[in-house]
């Protein structure tokens, strides 16, 4: 005989998950270092980061290596390092992906140098000032919105069976109507107060970016060698990509292309493996592997793929690593798309020495 009682536990379920999805999208919000928007002076790499994301940063670390002769990128997609200093972090993260050999293919070695430390910490910064979201942080509210609408479905499945089970004789005590409507009235008011944000960049990121596109082409004033020409240029690979830059060297040009459609083919493939792997009954949820909401894969990779669309791969993997797999490399739990890890400089995910099957993906 159902009563009232019965809705105590789908009610502290849905209040529980209310207020941990108003929790967590206050989280993505949070600024630790709230800071006026820098203007025009926004760093080169910050720069290249806020508009493009990872892929940009390594975009941008390399023309400006070739321009400063430190760096030969050949037609077949073969960097070869002519040069032993790096200017900063990020020159140093390419240095380090290239290795003793100085010289490795382009597309691995631009999905390598996504994943390091250096470019991860770029990503960190902007948002600690407020002009980018924290990826992991969106996850775990769009995790959290998942369990609530789980909450809404029992208070919806309650009172069905509550009505349903009920025989309506005498004596029996049926639940006072009001008691589910106010349940699933608070639950959609919840839905709509915790609606996620869109996008990595935020309001104060895009405003940032509009003050440097308007006006004369924008040069960075920090970022670059002392001796160094090409500062226009750069600018604009950093605010619009490799097509908006027009590179003079046009092998040079579809060279880097290639190797950045190669990337988003790896991604798309990722994804679309991902989708047709989670179909299936034996999918966890999330999925360990491969996942659009992995946790790691050795590090504290979080940053990866385009700050506009969201996709935080840095690089896919065709193999997708197997919708059950829960390795990249012992002791780490997922290759997904928002992965906390992908290793800071190391190869173990975008190398095939890889563990997460030959393209050594960590991103959807």
């Amino acid at each position: 005989m159902w009563h009232n009682t019965y809705f105590v536990i789908p009610a502290v379920l849905l209040v529980a998950a209310s207020l941990y999805a108003s929790r967590t999208k206050q989280r993505v919000g949070h600024v630790p270092r709230v800071q006026g928007l820098p203007g025009r002076g926004l760093p080169l790499m910050d720069t290249a980061f806020l508009s493009g994301g990872p892929g940009r940063v390594f975009d941008t670390a390399l023309i400006r290596m070739h321009l400063s002769e430190r760096a030969v990128i050949s037609r077949a997609g073969l960097v070869t390092l002519t040069g032993h200093k790096p200017y900063d972090a990020v020159d140093q993260a390419v240095l380090d992906a290239v290795g003793p050999g100085r010289s490795r293919e382009l597309a691995p070695l631009r999905r390598a140098v996504m994943r390091s430390a250096a470019v991860q910490e770029i990503g960190d910064r902007l948002a600690d000032r407020g002009l980018m979201r924290h990826p992991e942080r969106l996850r775990r509210a769009r995790t959290a919105r998942r369990l609530l609408w789980l909450a809404l479905l029992g208070v919806a499945v309650s009172t069905v069976l509550a009505y349903v089970l009920d025989d309506g004789g005498a004596g029996s005590d049926r639940p006072a109507p009001w008691v589910p409507v106010v349940l699933l009235v608070f639950g959609v008011i919840s839905l709509l107060v915790t609606w996620p944000a869109k996008g990595r960049i935020t309001p104060a990121g895009r405003r940032q970016l509009s003050l440097m596109k308007v006006g004369t082409p924008w040069t960075p004033s920090t970022g670059l060698s002392p001796k160094m020409t090409g500062g226009a240029l750069l600018g604009a690979l950093a605010l619009g990509g490799l097509a908006a830059a027009g590179l003079e060297d046009d092998e040079l040009q579809s060279a880097m292309l290639a190797a950045a459609a190669q990337d988003e083919a790896m991604k798309s493939a990722a994804a679309s493996s991902y989708a047709s792997s989670s179909t299936g009954s034996s999918s966890s949820f999330p999925p360990s592997s491969c996942s659009s909401s992995g946790s790691s894969c050795g590090g504290s990779t979080a940053w990866c793929g385009s700050s506009h669309s969201g996709s935080s791969g840095c690089g896919g993997s065709s193999s997708s690593c197997g919708s059950s797999s829960s390795g990249c490399g012992s002791g780490s739990s997922s290759c997904g798309s928002s992965s906390s890890s992908c290793g800071s400089s190391s190869s173990s995910c975008g190398s095939s020495s890889s563990s997460c099957g030959g393209g050594g993906g960590c991103g959807s």
